[in-house]
């Protein structure tokens, strides 16, 4: 595909380097190219000028004894000049000499070929997502198409007959559907189609009939709500029924109830329905999932230690991940949870950026111990 196209992407193979960057020696600065040979840092004789090298615009003659050409930033240097010196080293000009400030250059400004890439490079790797710098790197090699995998599809649904859409007045025992909205926005930077599927009913009837052909037309199904122990909650046994259920809660909080599985080689996410849960076990679990799908290697999200501004309620058993604000006070990290860290508290995320783990052997957490912070610019 084109290369201004491509951003997001995930690339199918490495791509090389079809030629140096710089290809030419290159000036770092403006000023004059002379020969080191030449140069007395002492030396208050006259350079001739004999012409001069724009970027664009090269001077392609050889540069004899005590001769210079005006070289400025990004053009040619030369043949033989191995020295810029720099425009502000210059004590007097005139259209046919100049004469330098007594100094010793302490380097040459002289950009060698291959100074930012040298031919045959590696320049991206394979499975590599496709960023801005990636893009803006391979089109300063020349490249303008590349080679990138195929686009999963992966549909959202959410579930539950209490939810409506924003906008619509509420009637008694409805709430407004949130889960489905964010995580197609969480996605959205994601290399996949994606389709909002709406609403499963509690119905277990329509659960099977909608996943059952969601799952023929999508590489990996995303629900959020019906993954519990209530009596409307049919997403769990749907799973099992159709195909295979991988797994089913796990040791954390938020996201216990969560079900993972496959459904005639779809692969399915039964995400917890209260928002906070479906948010975390998205950014953790499904969302690294999904790239995987894309192509690309999983990159584990980047972890630093931070001191929790005060105690930090929690009871052993399983590892928590709560949302707080990183940061830095007098040169040190400091960390405070949004409150309470209750599942439903969709609140908690205002302000937040980032998640706090806390382990599932420790207690409550004291003011000024050491946690682990995964900041949301390596989740999002």
């Amino acid at each position: 595909m084109p290369l201004e196209q491509s951003l997001h992407r995930v690339l199918a193979q490495a791509i090389s380097a079809p030629t140096s960057l710089p290809p030419f020696p290159a000036s770092a600065m403006d000023g004059y190219a002379v020969r080191r040979i030449d140069w007395d840092r002492d030396n208050t004789m006259a350079f001739d000028i004999i012409g001069e090298s724009l970027a664009g615009h090269p001077f392609t003659g050889p540069l004899g004894p005590h001769q210079s050409v005006r070289v400025f930033t990004g053009a040619v240097v030369p043949p033989h000049a191995d020295l810029v010196v720099l425009q502000e080293r210059v004590r007097k000009a005139t259209q046919t000499t100049v004469v330098f400030e007594p100094h010793n250059p302490d380097e040459s400004f002289v950009r060698p070929v291959g100074h930012d890439i040298t031919q045959g490079d590696i320049v991206a790797e394979a499975a590599e997502q496709i960023s801005p710098f990636t893009v803006g790197t391979l089109a300063a090699a020349g490249i303008n198409r590349v080679e990138v995998f195929e686009k999963p599809t992966i549909g959202v649904f959410s579930s539950g007959d209490e939810l409506i859409d924003p906008g619509s007045p509420l009637a008694a025992g409805q709430i407004y559907d949130s889960n489905r909205v964010a995580v197609l926005q969480l996605l959205q930077s994601l290399p996949c189609r994606l389709v909002d599927l709406g609403r499963l009913p509690d119905e277990p009837n329509a659960v099977t009939e909608k996943l059952h052909t969601a799952a023929g037309e999508a590489d990996l199904l995303i629900t959020s709500g019906g993954v519990s122990v209530g009596d409307a909650d049919f997403i769990t046994s749907t799973i099992e029924q159709l195909g295979e259920l991988a797994f089913w809660k796990l040791n954390l909080k938020p996201g216990k109830p969560l079900a993972f599985g496959k459904i005639n080689g779809c692969y399915i996410f039964g995400l917890p329905g209260n928002p906070v849960s479906t948010i975390v076990t998205l950014l953790l679990l499904a969302k690294p999932t999904i790239l995987h799908l894309c192509g690309a290697t999983f990159a584990p999200p980047m972890r630093v230690q931070a001191k929790v501004q005060e105690t930090v309620a929690h009871t052993k058993g399983r590892t928590e991940f709560q949302r707080g604000v990183l940061r830095e006070v007098n040169g040190e990290s400091w960390v405070h949870p949004t409150g309470d860290q209750s599942s439903n508290r969709l609140s908690t995320f205002h302000g937040a950026n980032c998640l706090v783990e806390v382990p599932g052997t420790s207690g409550d957490l004291q003011r000024a111990q050491l946690v682990t912070v995964i900041p949301f610019s390596g989740l999002l």
